[in-house]
């Protein structure tokens, strides 16, 4: 049997399928009369509305994008697991995107989520990201978009991340304490607000204990293991001998822990190494790998609870929330020498 289509309740009453659209949507601009009619000839022909035009009529598909750097990372995968955890429950879809660390792909991305009407957007920024207007554009539009770990501090809108500086703050201190003098860091990217908190924690660390700042030994890296080892590789040929490094994420920390091997160093007693995020291979390294936990799932729901609240209560005045979560130190044998 066909299904009854507001083309055929149209056609029979002689209006058109925009009145027919209007009036089963009560709609202030169709009278009571036509309403009436449309509503009873659809019962009588026991019309059933199309699920994908409802969402298109209302401007809601109940999906929501979410850009992240790499899905391959653990970080983001926990991340994604938390945001969808209450997407489902709330009734959205998960719809994921990389940008793979690049500018012109998350632009991309961002223009195909707007394009396909998604109901609001989570977004992690990529590193060569440095102009934001694609950003801007959408959120002054008023486009729900909420950032999580890489933020945005330019856009005012709601944001989660974890608590960058501390968690630096004390991955160095530790190191401090376990006896370490000459401490380098491996930064991320100075683009990343991420990279430039860390590095701020690490720093203030240092003055706080009275320990001399060198610039010598505070090196840039992307956030992936290939470039930190070849950055590290160079911070062990220098004329600085470090005791110590604080890597600004496990993967950097990842590749440091392989240059520190490769040169016939031990660690903690030549270097002690700790790294940032508490991925799950860094307990299967060896030696293990001390680290910062970042409670990546439950950013992940926090995100998504504030991008869910955002699309349905659109027109609510409010401040914009940055919720910043703890961290915690994980000690293992990289970094511990005193025991």
């Amino acid at each position: 049997m066909k299904k009854t289509t507001i083309k055929d309740i149209a056609r029979e009453l002689n209006v058109s399928t925009s009145t027919v659209s209007r009036a089963l949507r009560d709609s202030y601009e169709i009278g009571a009369e036509t309403k009436q009619r449309v509503l009873e000839l659809a019962q009588r022909l026991d019309y059933t509305p199309d699920p994908v035009a409802l969402s298109l009529l209302s401007s809601h598909s109940n999906d929501i994008g979410v850009i992240v750097p790499d899905i391959s990372n653990p970080f983001f995968a926990l991340v994604i697991a938390g945001i969808e955890d209450v997407a489902f429950a709330q009734g959205y879809h998960v719809v994921i995107y990389q940008s793979h660390d690049n500018y012109e792909r998350e632009v991309m991305n961002v223009r195909h989520i707007a394009n396909r009407r998604k109901d609001g957007m989570l977004v992690s920024l990529a590193t060569g990201t440095q102009d934001y207007a694609h950003f801007k554009s959408l959120h002054d539009q008023g486009f729900p978009i909420v950032f999580f770990d890489r933020i945005c501090d330019e856009i005012d809108t709601h944001k989660v991340s974890v608590d960058d500086f501390e968690g630096a703050y004390q991955a160095t201190e530790h190191l401090i304490k376990q006896g370490c003098k000459t401490i380098a860091h491996i930064s991320g990217p100075p683009n990343l607000l991420i990279s430039r908190r860390r590095l701020h924690g690490y720093r203030s660390a240092l003055l706080d204990y009275k320990i001399p700042i060198m610039e010598d030994i505070i090196m840039s890296s992307e956030y992936n293991s290939q470039e930190a080892l070849v950055i590290t590789r160079r911070l062990l040929s220098g004329s600085v001998k470090v005791d110590g490094i604080f890597a600004s994420s496990d993967n950097i920390a990842i590749g440091s822990h392989a240059a520190i091997t490769e040169a016939g160093l031990s660690m903690p007693h030549d270097i002690a190494l700790i790294g940032f995020s508490d991925l799950p291979i860094t307990g299967l390294l060896n030696p293990a790998l001390s680290t910062v936990a970042q409670p990546a799932f439950e950013m992940g729901r926090s995100a998504a609870e504030l991008l869910i609240n955002l699309i349905k209560n659109p027109k609510n005045d409010r401040i914009s929330i940055s919720n910043v979560l703890r961290t915690g130190l994980v000690i293992r044998e990289s970094s511990l020498r005193i025991q």
